[in-house]
C-alpha cells in the first residue's frame, strides 16, 4: 500500500487475535474500526500507548468505534500482555508481518546506533464500508489517544 492510504478502501485481511479468534476487517460490525500498530509487548513506549486506549476504551465505544493493537509478538506474548494490563479489546498477532506490510508501518529505524527494521508507532481508522478515513504514522504516545478519539468524535 502507499505511503498515505486516506480515502482508500482497505483491503480484506484476517490475521490471529486474542482470546482464541480470528479478525478479519470485512464486515465489521463497528461503524469504526481503529487499528493500533506498536513495536512490541512489555516496552514502555507500548504499555502507555496500550494503557491509555484500555482508559479510552468506554469513550471509543460510545461513538462507535472497536480497538484492536497488532504487533509482530507471538499470541502467547500477546495474551500475557492483554493480561497484565487488563485490556478490554484484542490483540492481533503479525509475526510474519502480512498486516504490517500491508499498512507499510515496516521501516528501518536506530536503535542504539545500529540500523533496525521494525515497527513504526501507527493508528489507521477504517470505516464500516472498510474505507481509511484517518491515519497517524510515527506516532508519539504523548496524547496520541486523545487525538484519535477527538477526530472520531468530529465525525459526523
Amino acid at each position: 500500500m502507499a505511503e498515505s492510504l486516506t480515502a482508500a478502501t482497505v483491503e480484506n485481511f484476517s490475521a490471529p487475535m486474542t482470546g482464541g479468534q480470528t479478525f478479519e476487517l470485512a464486515g465489521r460490525p463497528a461503524k469504526y474500526t481503529v487499528l493500533y500498530f506498536y513495536p512490541k509487548d512489555n516496552t514502555p513506549g507500548c504499555t502507555t500507548e496500550s494503557i491509555a486506549f484500555r482508559e479510552a476504551h468506554p469513550e471509543f465505544q460510545a461513538v462507535g468505534a472497536e480497538i484492536y493493537g497488532i504487533s509482530r509478538d507471538s499470541l502467547r506474548s500477546h495474551e500475557g500482555f492483554k493480561g497484565k494490563l487488563g485490556l478490554p479489546f484484542e490483540l492481533i498477532s503479525d509475526p510474519e508481518e502480512a498486516v504490517c506490510n500491508q499498512f507499510g508501518v515496516m521501516k528501518m529505524k536506530n536503535m542504539y546506533g545500529k540500523q533496525v527494521r521494525g515497527v513504526e508507532r501507527s493508528t489507521f481508522i477504517i470505516d464500516a464500508q472498510g474505507r481509511l478515513v484517518k491515519e497517524w504514522r510515527g506516532v508519539k504516545v504523548n496524547d496520541h489517544v486523545a487525538e484519535v478519539l477527538e477526530f472520531l468524535k468530529s465525525q459526523p
